[in-house]
């Protein structure tokens, strides 16, 4: 078997997953990217392993691997989508960005001493 043929047809699908997670804006079209990325590191282990003639298989093995990392990852990755989808009420990456936290001091309006004091009781109790 010719090595080029594989090896060709994984660095195309790796183009094609890297296009998809650098271009695309929806967070499951995003991991759908991801797991085309791997399928081609897969293809390309493989395909190494079969060339090699390796007695030990270590390219198959470390592909099971790969696969049960990725069907892991798909998972979270779907709870973690669906869970942003529930609460924000979007799913498009470059919103999600948008929606964090801020880091700095609050600059909105100040606030009275009582305010202010009203305000540390909250998360005192809150990390308590």
């Amino acid at each position: 078997m010719h090595l080029a043929y594989p090896a060709v047809l994984a660095a195309l699908l790796f183009c094609v997953g890297l296009y998809g997670v650098l271009a695309r804006r929806n967070a499951i079209l995003v991991l759908m990217s991801v797991e085309l990325m791997l399928n081609a590191v897969n293809l390309n282990l493989v395909a190494f392993d079969v060339w090699l003639r390796d007695t030990l298989h270590a390219g198959q093995a470390l592909t099971l691997f790969v696969i049960a990392i990725a069907a892991a990852e798909i998972g979270i990755g779907l709870a973690i989508v669906l869970m942003v989808y529930r609460n924000r009420g979007t799913s498009d990456v470059d919103r999600l960005r948008d929606t964090a936290e801020p880091t700095g001091p609050e600059t909105d309006s100040p606030r009275t001493g009582i305010q202010a004091a009203a305000s540390g009781d909250e998360k005192a109790e809150a990390t308590a």
